[in-house]
């Protein structure tokens, strides 16, 4: 290819990539569906987004080492905390039991739909296998299952693709030798490329304890740290035996999250944008090298594995991994319905498929485009059925908001009582121990970790957080917290404002959502509270009782509306509004519930 080819091609491939997302981000569906057609029409219309045409032999190590930038980040969000007694169980079942049954299960009905040699059948079976959490977790993310069924999935998902990537390599290694490996042998390929992952795993996380604990690089260097380590690492595992840099990376994100002594967080925004290119980029780049040709009486073959895939294979790796654990038949049912493949498989197809068929191997030209097919339709399936699906289940949290109070201060604490008084979640965080034990004599949950890191980032969103509300009495914290958390969490941010005339840092100086009316600064409602004004919650009636004031509207569904600077919601039929006023003004209203008027 020319050089004005290639850097149409490149231009292009990053367009869609980016064009796609966003597009699905309006859609509100998942970025893959449209992802993945956009890359089969450009390969078919033009010639410059084929990644074999841009960059050639180069191209299957690049997506290795993209995969397993993409598995560390899967790895940072898996808390060992909570994987533990049953959860712990099943996760391990549906590894150590799930894959060979769903090769099996694969390998099986590939022969049967397809009619695909032995070999190639094999070979399919091995690549679908995985799942990915590049594909459930945005999935979860719009069903919002019960957390120990989001912890289930994400974990089998981020754990399943690095064994899912050696098994797919130690089974093209079988396939495409000239005789049959004794078994004896395999297993030892197999420990070798899982000890060969590990150590990578152990030297990753001791590279970046070093760099991130005992150095401590600030924050630019520390994210280019990590980066260069995950890469740097799968490289030479990949290089030693193929596909161990996937579960060298996992394993190196799964130790930075729950290893001691990184202060940093694991999961900066520079790595989430980052893997969301990478997604972009690898799927549109994969989906170009299929032709339309080759999907040429595949697709009325492939709708019928798809079906036994999911209606046979899967239901049976969730009874088996859930067989005497305490889950619910709900939660059993929905893990047998969730199951779609993503990025690893497409990679791994991508990479084995032509080899295989250069080799001389029957039925492996197939393999690829069969791939394809099911990745798109396992993804269009879950996409428009597991919402209804897990309501139909009953295994959706309540809809009603969850939010985060951060601030233990008494007129704090006072309202996450009022939240709780009227059935919101709430959880709180305080870093003062006086103001920890408040919440606690409060009866309120108080959120575990350190301050910016574990309360207000990366495990609120995990554990279902609809809101972070900043209420500490340091107006600089309060808005710098804001900003960092604007730009990283899907859950809104709302802070107090800083007294008129403030010369803060930044206080004055940020925008972001500002609680309450203009005069209700966090001082003025500190000043009030203690003089005597208290929280309370009462059905709304579309008056509001002289000398109080509206602090938030609870809608009908259990929603959370806030009053901000910018903003006062209106009250609908069935809402509750949270007030703040002197007692004489409210107790007298015999709806309201709350903190009780002190004496």
């Amino acid at each position: 290819m020319t050089q004005q080819q290639i850097l149409l091609g490149i231009g292009l491939t990053l367009v869609l990539a980016v064009g796609c997302q966003v597009l699905a981000d309006r859609l509100r569906v998942p970025a893959l569906v449209l992802l993945l057609p956009a890359g089969f029409t450009a390969g078919a219309l033009t010639v410059v987004v084929n990644p074999v045409r841009l960059i050639g032999p180069a191209f299957t190590p690049l997506v290795s080492l993209a995969v397993a930038v993409i598995l560390y980040d899967a790895g940072t969000g898996l808390d060992r905390r909570r994987l533990k007694g049953h959860t712990r169980r099943v996760v391990v079942r549906l590894i150590a039991l799930g894959v060979p049954i769903t090769w099996a299960g694969g390998l099986l009905f590939a022969e049967l739909c397809f009619g695909l040699p032995y070999r190639a059948a094999v070979m399919l079976g091995a690549i679908l296998v995985v799942s990915g959490p590049t594909v459930v977790g945005p999935l979860l993310a719009f069903v919002r299952p019960v957390e120990r069924l989001q912890h289930i999935l994400v974990w089998e998902g981020s754990l399943v693709d690095p064994v899912g990537g050696i098994l797919g390599a130690l089974v093209f290694h079988a396939v495409s030798a000239s005789t049959r490996s004794h078994p004896a042998h395999k297993v030892v390929q197999f420990l070798e490329s899982a000890g060969t992952g590990l150590a990578g795993g152990v030297v990753g996380v001791l590279a970046l304890w070093l760099l991130l604990g005992r150095l401590r690089l600030p924050e630019i260097l520390g994210t280019s740290a990590q980066l260069a380590v995950v890469v740097g690492v799968a490289a030479v595992c990949d290089a030693l035996r193929d596909d161990s840099g996937l579960l060298a990376a996992v394993l190196i994100g799964v130790g930075v999250r729950n290893v001691r002594g990184l202060d940093l967080p694991a999961r900066s925004p520079f790595f989430e944008n980052l893997v969301q290119l990478i997604l972009g980029v690898l799927f549109v780049s994969i989906s170009a090298t299929i032709t339309p040709a080759s999907l040429r009486h595949l697709f009325l073959p492939t709708l019928g594995f798809i079906a036994l895939l999911v209606l046979v294979v899967r239901p049976v790796v969730a009874a088996v991994s859930t067989l005497r654990t305490d889950l619910p038949r709900g939660e059993r049912s929905f893990i047998g319905w969730m199951d779609p493949r993503g990025i690893v498989a497409a990679s791994t197809a991508a990479t084995f498929s032509a080899s295989l068929a250069a080799k001389g191997v029957a039925g492996a030209a197939k393999i690829l485009p069969i791939t394809f097919l099911v990745i798109v339709g396992t993804v269009v399936l879950y996409a428009f059925t597991a919402s209804p699906v897990a309501g139909r289940l009953g295994v959706r949290r309540a809809a009603r908001a969850r939010p985060l109070l951060v601030g233990g201060d008494p007129w704090a604490v006072d309202l996450g009582r009022a939240f709780a008084d009227a059935g919101i979640d709430v959880l709180m965080w305080a870093g003062a121990g006086e103001q920890r034990d408040r919440i606690r004599r409060a009866g309120l949950e108080l959120a575990p970790g350190e301050l910016l890191a574990a309360a207000t980032g990366e495990g609120a969103e995990l554990e279902g957080v609809t809101a972070v509300l900043l209420l500490t009495d340091e107006d600089d914290f309060n808005a710098l917290a804001a900003t960092v958390l604007r730009g990283g969490s899907q859950a809104g941010v709302y802070r107090t404002g800083p007294p008129a005339g403030s010369h803060g840092v930044i206080a004055p100086f940020t925008g972001g959502e500002i609680l309450f009316g203009p005069a209700l600064s966090r001082a003025e409602l500190d000043r009030r509270h203690a003089a005597g004004a208290v929280i309370i919650t009462r059905p709304s009636d579309g008056a509001v009782p002289e000398g109080t004031e509206v602090l938030f509207r609870i809608r009908a569904d259990g929603s959370l509306a806030p009053v901000t600077r910018g903003r006062s919601p209106e009250a609908h039929p069935g809402d509750a509004e949270v007030l703040l006023g002197p007692p004489a003004a409210l107790i007298r209203d015999r709806g309201a519930v709350g903190t009780p008027p002190r004496p």
